[in-house]
């Protein structure tokens, strides 16, 4: 794996919890709003737009780099649609790229041929 694949998979990952986080507290400002005077959804909003929208270019940039197959990249966009998803898919992108080093070291010690 070269670096800059590395490095969208690393910036994908880093954004899809908070992104999982500001989706959750939407969702609890939504409620909030129907039942109280407490109106934060159009702050919480604009932070889960933004979160959202750099997710999408994150994982357009991850799925070009990587040559996904349709399912995994289809995978990750569901997963950021999903009140919980993003930490789902931060967990398994820390595996992928753990697994991916670990296969770049065996190569270059001469282990297998990764």
């Amino acid at each position: 794996m070269d670096i800059k694949t590395a490095s969208a998979l690393r910036r994908l990952r880093l954004v899809s919890a908070p992104e999982a986080v500001s989706f959750l507290l939407l969702l609890v400002c939504s409620v909030l709003k129907r039942t109280t005077e407490f109106d934060a959804v159009p702050v919480m909003g604009m932070v889960h737009g933004v979160l959202f929208i750099l997710y999408v270019i994150f994982w357009l940039d991850a799925w070009n780099r990587t040559k996904w197959g349709f399912k995994t990249g289809a995978l990750y966009f569901v997963l950021s649609v999903l009140p919980t998803g993003g930490f789902f898919a931060e967990r398994k992108l820390k595996r992928e790229a753990e697994a991916a080093v670990i296969a770049s070291r065996a190569r270059q010690e001469k282990v297998v041929n990764a």
